[in-house]
């Protein structure tokens, strides 16, 4: 037997886990699925906007591997934390899969970008998807006018949330404080800016459509930042999806200029120098104009715009964080590893291995991550006959527990939704995410 351990249950743990049940090199391969948080899927709980139920639906994908009679989940279990530190988990496991995502954002590195009102789309997100660190009083949204700084579609999904009507989240699970603060939110104006042009822009066509169905909300695109994109006029030469991009926008700058509640302005060639304040909080953000360079990239024109926000959120990428026990890469904020291995001074570090964004970058979509989870999973499967006979403690959650640690396992995790279910029924709306540390502990062990 084979005994694995694959350290986060989002898309890449998930599916580094389908992998090792699936193949038949290795016959007997038991895993165990190991959360810091008491629910799965990662991102796709806790990352996908609450309107896009769609890839929400994902998750019924993820949870059949998870029931599968060989693969065991376990959340509330904190690796590289003194009760669980890395070296001890290869004291109960042939190999261990770290999965861990990458858990916080890029930063600007601008003046002003730590004042109150300044924050990253990655709390945001987290606030408005019940993440069970995100405070659920976060956001106030007492602001007119809001500033995404970002071009893909974590920003895109945030100027949505921004725009949308509140009534039409109320049959989304989205967390009832949430929810009300949305619903009493000042915002009128949105403003999502890029430093390049809508020919580079990283969000999808499908994502950006979105934002021209919002009814009570008006597109509004600036003809002549289009104009400044060198492909703007020759949309052909483009990438498909860049050249539907550009299309879309053409549609937006030329067509509707009738007034709503709500304005998301889309603005180009606009790069953030400094967040502006007042009596300690944000009031705007200054922006350089900026022009192609030639090469691909921009440079500056020493011409600046300030734009009125009181409240700004940075969406510019994730970033990987250093897991304690492990190597860390701290310039590609990923763990160093050849084809999945993890290396240590550069020497690959037997039964340690890494799939998903901490391996390869926050790059791709979800579907990425299943490629990438194979190739690590082949070279576990490779090293195998060197790590099968090692013995091992009967049982690893059991050593867990007497460690002081409380796992969250299948029945406690189906325990939550019944609680997610019973407090939608009591709020007159669907499944609503229970969204602090205490209440998802008490609804998993309500029946201990």
């Amino acid at each position: 037997m084979l005994r694995v351990a694959v350290i986060g249950s989002g898309p890449s743990g998930v599916y580094a886990a389908q992998a090792l049940v699936q193949q038949e090199a290795v016959p007997d391969v038991r895993v165990h699925v190991l959360d810091r948080l008491p629910c799965p899927y990662g991102l796709v709980r806790y990352g996908v906007a609450p309107d896009h139920e769609k890839i929400k639906s994902l998750q019924n994908n993820l949870r059949t591997v998870l029931e599968h009679e060989r693969i065991t989940f376990a959340g509330n279990i904190e690796v590289g934390s003194p009760a669980l530190p890395a070296t001890r988990l290869l004291e109960l496991y042939h190999a261990v899969v770290y999965c861990v995502g990458a858990a916080t954002d890029r930063r600007l590195g601008v003046p002003g970008e730590d004042l109150p009102g300044s924050c990253s789309a990655t709390d945001f997100v987290s606030w408005y998807s019940a993440h069970p660190d995100a405070a659920p009083n976060a956001f106030a949204l007492g602001a007119r006018s809001a500033v995404v700084i970002g071009v893909g579609n974590v920003a895109v999904d945030v100027a949505r949330i921004l725009a949308r009507d509140a009534q039409e989240l109320r049959h989304t699970d989205v967390p009832q404080p949430a929810l009300g603060a949305l619903a009493d939110s000042l915002v009128q104006d949105v403003h999502m800016v890029g430093r390049r042009g809508p020919s580079q822009a990283k969000f999808t066509t499908k994502e950006l459509r979105e934002l021209g169905t919002l009814p009570d909300a008006r597109v509004v695109v600036r003809p002549d930042e289009l104009a400044l994109d060198p492909d703007y006029a020759r949309p052909a030469a483009l990438p498909a999806v860049n050249r539907r991009n550009v299309e879309v926008l053409r549609g937006w700058a030329e067509g509707d200029t009738e007034d709503r509640a709500r304005r998301i302005h889309l603005r180009f060639f606009l790069r953030p120098v400094e967040v502006l304040e007042e009596d300690g909080r944000v009031v705007g953000v200054r922006f350089e104009r900026t022009v192609p360079d030639g090469s691909g990239g921009v440079r500056g024109t020493g011409t600046y715009e300030d734009i009125e926000a009181q409240l700004v959120l940075r969406s510019v990428g994730y970033r990987g964080t250093p897991l304690a026990g492990l190597p860390f890469d701290p310039a590609r904020g990923t763990v160093p590893h050849a084809a999945g291995r993890v290396l240590r001074d550069g020497v690959p570090s037997p039964g340690e291995y890494v799939a998903g964004w901490i391996k390869r970058g926050p790059t791709g979509v979800i579907g990425t991550n299943r490629p990438c989870s194979k190739e690590t999973v082949a070279s576990l499967l490779a090293d195998a006959p060197a790590m099968a006979g090692r013995p091992l403690p009967d049982d690893p959650l059991d050593a867990l527990r007497a460690s002081g640690l409380r796992p969250v396992e299948w029945p406690q995790w189906q325990a939550i939704m019944v609680a997610e279910a019973a407090l939608g029924v009591s709020l007159g709306r669907g499944s609503v995410k229970l969204h602090d540390w205490a209440g998802l502990l008490a609804a998993a062990h309500r029946t201990d």
